[in-house]
């Protein structure tokens, strides 16, 4: 299924469809790709960002997982970018990013709505966001389905990186949507996968610790969500529409 061009509709079709896709996401997660001592809620707050899906660390529990928290494959993305520049931009003292029910967050998913972008005040909102999770080695996943604007323009990941790096990613104009993992250790990875309208949904890595990752199944629970979005706007939506 291909990716759609979500400017085509108003922003509240694209969140009743963010709202089912992030749904979607963490019922996949919580059904046998997380493991046992991990798990996933939709649409909570922690340290006044709104991701859309939290992964969690439940107790004490940490299982053999037969070695491959410690010698996984890399994930194979088009791109890597790697940093060892700290993402550290705002002069406050650190606060320790913990879900309410006292289980550690280990990693994020972010599903880019239009007002995340729709002025220049929430754009810099989202990004001191995205720093803060990086500077607690909170790993995250983001998925921007919405090409660059004049306040990004060269996408998220670019505006990201430029904080901290003399020479950020330039991504290829012909892919100009962006999906993007980080993985936080001493150094933080970026794993980046751009994409266009038309094409499919690679599944992405979200990292639950350093050199440990499990793949997010984007493109099936994309599929699911859209299986159910009113025909009056899949229709508008299509390939095809004009």
């Amino acid at each position: 299924m291909p990716m759609h061009n979500w400017k085509r509709v108003p922003a509240g079709i694209f969140h009743a469809f963010h709202h089912r896709w992030i749904t979607a996401i963490s019922d996949r997660l919580n059904a046998g790709v997380l493991p046992e001592e991990f798990y996933a809620l939709p649409e909570q707050q922690a340290a006044g960002f709104g991701p859309d899906v939290l992964t969690l660390q439940g107790g004490d529990r940490r299982p053999d997982r037969g070695g491959l928290a410690t010698a996984p494959l890399r994930p194979q993305t088009k791109f890597m970018a790697e940093s060892d520049k700290e993402f550290y931009v705002r002069k406050k003292s650190s606060v320790v990013v913990r879900h309410v029910s006292g289980d550690d967050i280990v990693g994020m998913i972010e599903i880019v709505s239009p007002g995340n972008k729709g002025s220049k005040q929430a754009l810099r909102a989202f990004l001191e966001k995205v720093y803060e999770l990086l500077e607690h080695r909170i790993h995250l996943l983001i998925v921007d389905p919405f090409p660059p604007s004049k306040r990004d323009p060269k996408g998220l990941h670019y505006a990201i990186r430029e904080a901290i790096e003399d020479d950020p990613f330039d991504p290829p104009a012909d892919k100009p949507l962006t999906l993007v993992s980080y993985e936080c250790e001493l150094t933080t990875r970026a794993y980046i996968e751009p994409v266009a309208v038309g094409d499919s949904l690679p599944d992405m890595p979200l990292f639950l610790e350093p050199n440990f990752h499990i793949m997010v199944p984007l493109e099936s629970t994309y599929a699911e969500s859209w299986r159910v979005l009113p025909q009056r706007w899949r229709a508008v939506l299509e390939p095809d529409a004009e």
